[in-house]
């Protein structure tokens, strides 16, 4: 089915699940804030577009989506992958391969292509997770020891040597920064896990950069002051050497998105008993993706962590997820200026813990007592996402996979 969820809970909507999804949607709004922005600059993107497109692809995903609680929007994952492409084909590049990749998927939603997922072997999955998380978190060392560099490299290969170069510059003041907010993150996960957490971290880092006067770069020094509105949809540029020039990012885009979206939306069925619908998940991801690149932001699919926020604050329905697109919205309109102040090494600081979160340590005694075959799939899987390539370590590994799983029969 195809019938987005939004449809099927509206039936028995009531004021007592509206008062839920209010919450709830206020709640992961206040995380979103902060990580939308953190993800954009760790994807070499300008902060503004992580907050467009937790504001546009969220809003789309919500309203056509297949699963009651999903959340969608910018997510870690993609970091890799939008960086390689803006610093290959800039970023009018990425606008018009996420453009095909929204369309990819809409094939894949009319086409019942959801129910693939169940051939994709967890072991990959898990493999190139972390191999994500280690791409990510290596990407923002620059920012986190305030390191003096101009640009740091997309390839892992050509970055450690940059960076190794650069140990002598960092700053005292961007690594007290760091390590203070990631301290409270962690802190304020382990006292008060309802309460945002992340934002109240991210800003009294930022608030001892202010007050200490401290020489740390922030949003708006480096940026500049962010827009207080949204920019108007448009077309991307686009011609046919373009378009096939383009169209492996976009296919890679669009296997991402699926993929992540429907891990999200399984992880979501076993938090609240649900039943989400694949292929209308899949169309609400194309959806999501067209509209993002209309208005010229990133990729999309649905956050796994901010589904799981949801859902522990009580959100019931797909218009919690509405809400936060909303308040998102409200916020961007009213607090720009404040958010221009948060600091570098405090996002810094975030995105390493989301690439920690990534990896799920809390497994690895799991993969490591797992059959020899899917302890060596997850592991070259992990190597050739880091050394190598994404879509070369699913490609690899799905073959692999699912060659050993017809080798077994």
């Amino acid at each position: 089915m195809r019938t987005p969820k939004l449809l099927t809970t509206i039936r028995t909507y009531s004021w007592k699940l509206f008062a839920a999804d209010l919450i709830a949607g206020a709640t992961v709004a206040m995380v979103a804030l902060p990580l939308s922005i953190a993800i954009a600059i760790a994807s070499g993107a300008t902060p503004e577009k992580g907050l467009v497109t937790a504001i546009v692809a969220g809003f789309m995903i919500s309203l056509l989506g297949g699963s009651r609680v999903q959340i969608g929007g910018p997510t870690g994952a993609f970091i890799v992958v939008v960086f390689g492409v803006i610093v290959e084909h800039g970023y009018d590049g990425l606008v018009l391969a996420t453009f095909m990749a929204g369309f990819i998927l809409l094939m894949a939603g009319y086409f019942r292509m959801g129910n693939l997922i169940a051939y994709v072997p967890e072991a990959v999955v898990n493999g190139f997770t972390i191999g994500i998380g280690v791409i990510i978190a290596t990407s923002q060392l620059k920012d986190f020891l305030g390191l003096a560099i101009d640009q740091v490299p997309a390839d892992f290969i050509d970055k450690l040597p940059i960076l190794w170069e650069a140990r002598e510059t960092f700053s005292l003041p961007s690594i007290f920064v760091a390590f203070t907010t990631m301290g409270l993150i962690t802190f304020m996960r382990r006292i008060a896990p309802k309460l945002p957490g992340l934002i109240m971290a991210v800003g009294i880092g930022s608030a001892l950069v202010a007050v200490m006067a401290l020489p740390v770069d922030t949003i708006s020094s480096r940026f500049g002051e962010l827009p207080r509105q949204l920019p108007w949809p448009k077309l991307p540029d686009f011609s046919a050497s373009r378009l096939v020039e383009l169209f492996p990012s976009a296919i890679v885009i669009a296997l991402l998105a699926g993929i992540e979206s429907l891990l999200s939306a399984l992880v979501a069925d076993k938090m609240i008993k649900g039943q989400h619908r694949p292929n209308a998940e899949l169309t609400a991801q194309g959806a999501a993706n067209i509209a993002s690149a209309l208005f010229t932001g990133l990729p999309a699919t649905g956050a796994i962590a901010r589904t799981a926020t949801n859902i522990k604050a009580g959100g019931k329905t797909p218009v919690a997820g509405i809400v936060h697109a909303v308040v998102l919205l409200l916020m961007m309109l009213v607090t720009a200026p404040l958010a221009g102040h948060l600091a570098m090494p405090a996002l810094a600081a975030l995105v390493i813990i989301i690439a920690w979160d990534m990896t799920e340590p809390h497994k690895w005694g799991e993969y490591a007592s797992a059959r020899v075959s899917d302890k060596g799939l997850l592991f070259l899987t992990l190597v050739l996402t880091v050394l190598v390539d994404l879509s070369v370590a699913i490609g690899v590994g799905v073959s692999i996979g699912l060659a050993l799983r017809l080798s077994k029969r």
